[in-house]
């Protein structure tokens, strides 16, 4: 059986110049399409949302749009959880909260449906990457403003080059590979 590393290293390929010139797009379909390699990252997050004891600790499990609900719908299913969708704004169809935040050139808006949450609701948080960690930020004040409680963050990747987990200093974090 392989490793983690050797999953993430295998299923992680890098696309340069993507979207634009000067990124290297971090693209996780090769891992996605490797259904022991997926299988795997899965149960990594879910332990996340579990005890010292294998028990479940969440109550909700929060994919932040795209491929974080790729990420957080198995996971929430594995910790017999609710998944909440966080989306971009005016992708949600009943009344909303919204936070926005700054992009590096310009402001973007996410939402979670305003009952989305039981106040008290322990929830873990999923997504993709943490880069910047602007989008996480903002989701992490969503949850809190449903008195929702934020038992932990975790992402597949985390860009170590940029800010993002300076920015969310003072919060649980974890990712499964730091580059």
């Amino acid at each position: 059986m392989r490793t983690l590393e050797q999953v993430l290293a295998d299923g992680i390929r890098d696309i340069p110049d993507y979207p634009q010139q000067g990124v290297v797009f971090k693209d996780i379909t090769p891992l996605l399409a490797d259904h022991s390699g997926f299988a795997q990252v899965v149960d990594a997050l879910a332990a996340f949302g579990r005890d010292d004891d294998g028990n479940p600790v969440v109550d909700k499990v929060v994919g932040i749009e795209a491929r974080g609900f790729i990420l957080a719908a198995p996971v929430a299913l594995a910790l017999g959880a609710g998944f909440v969708p966080v989306r971009k704004k005016g992708k949600l169809p009943g009344a909303t909260y919204e936070e926005s935040y700054a992009l590096e050139y310009g402001e973007a808006t996410i939402e979670v449906h305003q009952d989305a949450f039981t106040p008290g609701d322990r929830v873990l948080v999923i997504d993709d990457v943490l880069a910047t960690g602007g989008t996480v930020e903002a989701c992490l004040r969503l949850i809190r403003r449903c008195e929702a409680e934020v038992v932990d963050t975790a992402v597949l990747l985390e860009l170590s080059f940029l800010p993002g987990r300076k920015r969310l200093a003072g919060e649980q974090l974890r990712a499964l590979l730091t580059v």
